[in-house]
């Protein structure tokens, strides 16, 4: 069978294309080689034996031509940063994503599953438990908020504090353009596919690292970020407070959550989290970061925060454990492969975009007056 993987020579797509080649399937590869990600000169993942097209997919011709003789399409292509470019995020993400589902219809290919590429961002702030009101979906803290130095959330009816709770499936509440642009992709996919008799599913990955992250691209990424900060002799900028969490997966389990449901029936018309379901403060993730490099890293708490950034994303993932999926790497293994590939490519390229910079200067990365 051939496979379609839409963004195949980004990080999580290359990773794919050599699970697919080594399971037997005849692999294509659509790449547009943005160059925040592939900058000239810099290595691009295509393994030997798939076949590659260099293309956009929101190009509806060239979409076409990748298409053709497709069994499975994997999904990955997407764009994210936190500039304010809010069109692209949907242009990319969702109108790509229907434009995929309007050719397999309109030319009748007999595509046997679909393979959405969703985020966590779904969930906006995520899912909160009252003390008093239960659970609650609150909307974004804002910047009136934000620039008090005043980081957690309280129940929007009661004005209480309220306990994070893992994130579940059944509850998306995104807000910002690239939660809302995936989201939007999400219900287009699933919507069009259950009418049109496409099996489809959804995967939600929370932060997944490993090799082959682009060093380039560090508008997202903490791993990239703080590694390539402490390697260069930089201070790890810490926003918020530093005790927000997260939740990081290792590529290979990201991969083998693709494999299974592509395998799996039940999973058809399903949207699955893929994540580790261990909160990670962000402060605690530099502490690891300077052990792991064995030098005294310094890390700098300014009271700067990013608009549009959640306070808690951790993931519930005891709905794919159902279909026989666990994580095997934890972040320690994470960030063992992570350096370990750093060395093999020679280190941190000379010129590093300054992501950092650029958010402060167009005011994606602000400081708070308590800050």
């Amino acid at each position: 069978m051939r496979v379609l993987i839409t963004g195949g020579a980004g990080f999580i797509g290359s990773h794919l294309a050599d699970r697919f080649l080594t399971e037997g399937y005849r692999v294509r590869i659509l790449d547009n080689l943005d160059s925040r990600v592939h900058p000239v000169g810099a290595a691009v993942y295509v393994p030997e034996g798939a076949e590659f097209i260099r293309g956009d997919v929101t190009d509806r011709s060239c979409l076409e031509h990748a298409l053709e003789d497709v069994d499975i399409v994997s999904h990955q292509a997407a764009y994210q940063d936190y500039m304010f470019d809010f069109s692209k995020f949907f242009h990319v993400n969702t109108v790509s994503t229907a434009l995929l589902y309007e050719i397999a219809i309109a030319r009748h290919l007999p595509i046997k599953k679909i393979i959405i590429a969703s985020s966590q961002a779904v969930y906006g702030e995520g899912q909160y438990l009252c003390p008093t009101h239960g659970m609650v979906l609150p909307p974004p803290r804002n910047n009136e908020q934000l620039s008090r130095g005043d980081w957690e959330l309280q129940c929007p009816t009661c004005g209480k504090g309220m306990s994070p709770m893992l994130l579940n499936e059944q509850d998306p509440n995104p807000f910002n353009p690239y939660g809302v642009s995936k989201y939007s992709e999400e219900r287009a996919a699933l919507g069009l596919g259950w009418l049109h008799g496409i099996p489809t599913t959804i995967l939600r990955y929370s932060i997944t690292q490993g090799q082959r992250q682009s060093l380039y691209n560090h508008y997202s990424g903490i791993c990239r970020i703080f590694v390539s900060r402490a390697l260069t002799n930089n201070p790890l900028i810490v926003y918020e407070d530093g005790i927000q969490t997260r939740d990081f997966v290792h590529v290979d389990d990201v991969v083998a959550a693709n494999m299974l449901v592509l395998q799996r029936h039940e999973a058809d018309f399903e949207a699955y989290n893929v994540g580790s379901g261990v909160a990670t403060t962000v402060r605690e993730y530099a502490s690891i970061v300077e052990a792991k490099l064995g030098r005294n890293i310094h890390s700098s708490v300014p009271g700067q925060y990013r608009l549009g950034d959640n306070r808690n994303s951790v993931s519930s993932i005891e709905k794919l454990r159902g279909l026989g999926w666990a994580p095997k790497h934890d972040l320690g293994r994470i960030l063992d492969d992570f350096l370990a590939w750093i060395e093999t490519i020679g280190g941190i390229p000379e010129q590093i975009p300054d992501a950092y910079g650029d958010m402060r200067r167009v005011g994606v990365v602000l400081s708070a007056c308590a800050g």
